[in-house]
């Protein structure tokens, strides 16, 4: 089953450029993963501090593989000083239509 969800974070006062930088370089290499459908980042038009990444993976086993990878915990480490909080929520979808599960 597909696993969709979207990350978000929020870039503290003078660290705009080096979040977006940031993000912009890890998109290319999330995309080459093997499993990786869709990886957008995106900023809030009422506040581009805060980013969202809507990002889907083919199966369980591939978004497990992108957690795990090196330039995953890299960008993660990198990205930890430079927002709010210390780093990102995820946030897990499901496709209406695809489970009932919750109905």
């Amino acid at each position: 089953m597909t696993v969709s969800l979207y990350a978000e974070f929020t870039a503290t006062a003078g660290n705009e450029p080096a979040v977006y930088q940031l993000i912009t370089d890890f998109a290319s290499a999330v995309r080459a993963e093997p499993g990786n459908l869709r990886f957008d980042p995106h900023f809030r038009d009422d506040n581009p501090m805060t980013i969202f990444v809507y990002e889907q993976y083919s199966d369980q086993t591939a978004f497990d593989s992108h957690l795990a990878s090196a330039h995953g915990i890299a960008f993660n480490t990198e990205l930890a000083p430079l927002v709010s909080g210390g780093g990102s929520t995820l946030t897990m979808l499901k496709t209406i239509g695809e489970t009932n599960d919750n109905f």
